[in-house]
């Protein structure tokens, strides 16, 4: 494809949230379909349309990481003209920056030198074909598996060849609260009047002899200690679960993550699979419900679970809104939202926090806060 380029001029007319452009290091994009997505909100970048960006990249007050620079990448659309300028100058120019490119990679580069295509955004030069289903070939990359997906691309992902079984891997964030809020309901009604019924004790040994009863109204709280509870397991889960270190040498637990989470992390703005579906997620909520129930059996414990369950849609609904939501600078979730981009974009082995960063702090696994100074 032939090199475009633009003068000053020509990227000041799209200078609106409807046709935003914007200049980086003499490089212009297109940013318009990212508008609504930007983490820093979507007036943040709205404002400087059709202007250069490249010191806001470097900050202060916050420098963007190679995958923040990376992703801007793929909505490259030309370079910038200046006044005078011919276009041999600009070829040159070109050439020169691509060394200097070059020199910076050679001079970041790790002990494990990665196939090139790796770090391309251009997803028909990638290591994988992406006009096939990606869960039979991502167990082939093996040592660049990890690399590869914590590269965010901003593309939907196709996973199973069958339509039927690609179409349960996917829903439309409402379903989550459409199928599992009225079961919350109901159940939290149900436990309710059972503990209303005044027969519910909680024994304090093995003998019925001593045992404290549980009045209905302590059902609010037996609800909120299972809310608390899904919280420790929202975070158990996302840590130790979804982000398993697989061995590269193991095609199917690369293929098992890349299907839990790793499909996530390389493209976070699919919106088809930002939320979990009601056919898997209703066989763990059972295998949880058993397993509770064993543990803490009657109104007591079924409370407790349904208070978890009640966490879980409302993990769901915040992981969605934290990717293409637009809170209020300043707010709790505008500090979440910033938090959790960088656990995608930069720190993927920290903050593993989704509603909350409460639980990163016992098991040390906070993104630090950014000291402008020693970035650069």
């Amino acid at each position: 494809m032939e090199k475009r380029y633009f003068s000053i001029a020509e990227v000041q007319q799209h200078a609106s949230a409807e046709s935003c452009w914007i200049i980086h290091e003499r490089r212009v994009y297109d940013v318009t379909t990212f508008i609504p997505r930007h983490p820093g909100g979507q007036q943040l970048l709205a404002q400087r349309a059709g202007q250069d960006v490249s010191r806001d990249l470097e900050g202060p007050p916050h420098r963007h990481s190679t995958n923040a620079r990376r992703w801007l990448q793929q909505y490259y659309i030309g370079d910038l003209r200046r006044d005078g300028e011919e276009e041999g100058e600009l070829e040159e120019f070109s050439q020169q920056r691509q060394a200097v490119r070059e020199r910076r990679k050679t001079h970041q580069a790790s002990d494990i030198v990665m196939d090139a295509r790796c770090k391309s955004v251009d997803p028909d030069n990638d290591l994988v074909d992406w006009n096939k289903p990606l869960l039979w070939q991502v167990g082939h990359l093996r040592e660049k598996y990890d690399e590869w997906v914590h590269q965010p691309i901003d593309r939907p992902i196709r996973l199973f060849y069958s339509d039927f079984v690609e179409a349960c891997s996917k829903t439309a964030w409402y379903v989550v609260p459409l199928v599992w809020v009225p079961i919350v309901i109901i159940f939290s009604w149900y436990c309710y009047n059972e503990l209303a019924e005044g027969k519910t004790r909680l024994f304090t040994s093995f003998t019925t002899e001593y045992s404290i009863p549980v009045h209905k109204y302590c059902f609010p709280l037996l609800f909120l200690i299972g809310m608390f509870l899904w919280s420790l397991v929202e975070y158990l889960i996302h840590r130790y679960v979804f982000h398993m270190n697989p061995p590269a040498s193991n095609y199917y637990l690369i293929t098992l993550h890349f299907m839990l989470h790793g499909q996530h992390h390389k493209s976070p703005f699919d919106g088809s699979r930002l939320v979990f579906p009601p056919v898997p997620a209703s066989l763990v909520v059972g295998l949880f419900f058993a397993a509770f129930h064993l543990l803490a059996p009657g109104a007591v414990g079924n409370s407790i679970f349904i208070g978890g369950l009640g966490g879980y849609v409302v993990y769901d609904m915040i992981h969605y809104y934290l990717h293409y939501g637009c809170p209020k600078k300043g707010s709790y979730l505008y500090e979440l939202k910033a938090y959790h981009v960088k656990h995608h974009f930069e720190h993927q082995k920290l903050g593993f926090g989704i509603t909350s960063r409460m639980w990163d702090y016992p098991f040390k696994t906070v993104i630090p806060e950014e000291n402008f100074e020693k970035s650069h």
